[in-house]
């Protein structure tokens, strides 16, 4: 209990005070009605735990199956919208905002639905799906689709998800771990390395045809460039 409300001091700087977390924190109450309905699942208390768990899903938005098992000092920020499934495992230290799914893909039994090891910050709205493990350490961007497992140190974007850079740096004690803003745009990268390499080849043939005396040498089209270098290096939407 105790390590949670730390958590959410440290993570959240919209909490005042204690007393706020306390009274006001929906992912925490979510936390706290889980730990209730674990206890009496494991122990193999029919109907009553999933009763426990409708009704905390009723008052704070977040759906926690009664047989998940989670740690102390996570946090589930705003909450609304979080599904966490049966046999889903999440370490301390973890962040989870709204929207987020920790699901299976399918009936199989048995393990189906992912491991979070420490210290992982999973964004706004996205889905990690299956009997997956993801790393120590790991940011998966705001909607990003996370189907296999994830090495540690790294950070996910995309759909599917993508590794798009490693090493990454929470600072002391994870101070920095909520920095989404920091995140790269592999689809932007990808188009800025196509349009290098479409401009080199514009170059050769211009002095191929020059050389040989076809024609003039021409300069390249400038159609669309505009708009490409807007995409690549523009700030986004």
């Amino acid at each position: 209990m105790f390590e949670n409300i730390k958590a959410i001091r440290k993570n959240d700087p919209a909490a005042k005070s204690y007393i706020e977390i306390i009274v006001c924190y929906p992912g925490l109450h979510a936390l706290w009605f889980h730990s209730i309905a674990h206890l009496l699942y494991r122990i193999g208390l029919p109907l009553i735990p999933r009763m426990i768990n409708t009704f905390a899903r009723f008052l704070t938005g977040v759906d926690i199956h009664p047989g998940a098992k989670i740690a102390p000092g996570i946090f589930i920020d705003h909450g609304q919208g979080v599904v966490i499934g049966e046999t889903a495992e999440i370490a301390k230290g973890c962040l989870i905002l709204q929207g987020v799914t920790l699901g299976g893909t399918g009936k199989e039994s048995g393990k189906r639905h992912p491991t979070l090891k420490e210290n992982v910050v999973v964004g706004a709205g996205a889905k990690i799906l299956g009997n997956i493990v993801i790393e120590t350490n790991v940011r998966i961007g705001a909607g990003s689709v996370v189907l296999r497992d994830v090495p540690p140190d790294c950070t996910v974007v995309g759909v599917p998800g993508k590794v798009v850079r490693s090493k990454i740096d929470f600072g002391k004690e994870g101070e920095r771990m909520l920095d989404h803003g920091e995140l790269p745009d592999p689809v932007a990268r990808v188009f800025s390395i196509l349009v290098e390499k479409v401009d080199t080849l514009q170059k050769e043939v211009n002095e191929l045809y020059a050389r040989v005396n076809l024609s003039e040498k021409k300069p390249a089209e400038k159609k669309g460039d505009d708009e490409l270098n807007e995409f690549i290096h523009g700030d986004g939407i």
